[in-house]
Formats: structure tokens, sequence, C-alpha cells
């Protein structure tokens, strides 16, 4: 079993029932998946680029990743029906609990010029998203082999009625955020 679904089970749950006010244990908010995406825009001319972002988060995630196509044909962009434009994964269960783990303790902390994530990124249904500028702050990643640092989306979907659930629920599992409301 995942450490952190461990710490989950034995402890984040019991803080956050007494802290929500929750009677039923099964009321307790919970993180249903993580998506991972990484989009190519560049990939449209030179599938090469679709594979090898492919390559990285697969590495990343610890699972194979899909491509993702366009779903309509746009002429101004030059892009046609099905052309590949970028990857993505699903993370659930022990592996969605490993990765968390990876980003919160390893890869947060490498972001340069870190302040903490905003607070304001919640989508009113519990749901956070997060834009990571580098994919090269997970160990996964050999420097030397990337051919062009991308940037890739992290969006947690928890079972949360609301962004204050959420929010605990996140904040539980060390997530660093901003402290101050306003920013």
């Amino acid at each position: 079993m995942s450490r952190l679904l461990e710490v989950y089970n034995n402890e984040i749950k019991q803080e956050l029932m007494s802290k929500l006010g929750l009677k039923n244990i099964f009321e307790v908010p919970k993180i249903i998946k993580i998506v991972l995406n990484m989009g190519v825009g560049d990939g449209k001319d030179d599938s090469k680029l679709i594979d090898k972002a492919l390559e990285d988060l697969s590495l990343i995630s610890g699972q194979k990743a899909v491509k993702t196509k366009s779903k309509k044909a746009i002429s101004g962009f030059k892009i046609r029906e099905g052309m590949p434009l970028g990857v993505k994964v699903t993370l659930r269960n022990k592996i969605m609990y490993e990765f968390l783990d990876r980003l919160v303790n390893i890869a947060i902390p490498r972001i340069r010029d870190f302040r903490g994530l905003n607070i304001k990124s919640f989508d009113g249904n519990g749901n956070f998203s997060m834009g990571i500028k580098e994919h090269v702050i997970f160990p996964e990643i050999n420097f030397d082999k990337v051919d062009k640092i991308r940037g890739m989306d992290v969006i947690i979907c928890t079972s949360a009625k609301n962004n204050n659930e959420a929010l605990e629920l996140l904040k539980s599992f060390n997530m660093p955020f901003k402290n101050d409301q306003n920013s």
C-alpha cells in the first residue's frame, strides 16, 4: 500500500471528520483521480515530438500515457480532424497516491521561484487544477536527454462537495497553498 494512502486512512480521515463536522466516515472527501495533460502544439508538424512527450509523461506518471487527437478541423491553425495534439494519462488508486506523494514532496519544492499554489484554482465542485511550466522538475526525467522543456497540467478530482472541503483535504496532504487570500 502507498505511504500516502496509509496516512490518509489512518490519520487524515479522522482529522477531516472532526474539522469539517461530518457524522459519517463515508462523507469524508477523498481523491478520486489525477489527470495529467501535456499539450504539444508543435506535434502537428513533427510526430516525433508527440512520441517524446508520450515517453516523458509515461515516465513521470508510472503509467502509459495516450495521445489526444483533435476533435474537429481548424483551418486557421492548420489542424485536421484526428491529428494528434497532446498526451494525457489518468491515475487512480495506488499509482495516484504515489504520484501525489512525489508531486508534493519532490517536484513542487524543485519549482523555481515557487511561492505557493493559488487557492483560486478550484472549480467550485471541489476539483483542483494547476499548471507546471517545466516538466523537468520530476526526478524521473533525465535532463540531458530532454529535447524541449514542456509544460503540463495536473487536475486533482476529489469527492468534496465544495471548494472548502477540497482545500482542507489537499492541505492535509501537505499541498503548499499561498497564505494570503487576496493574491
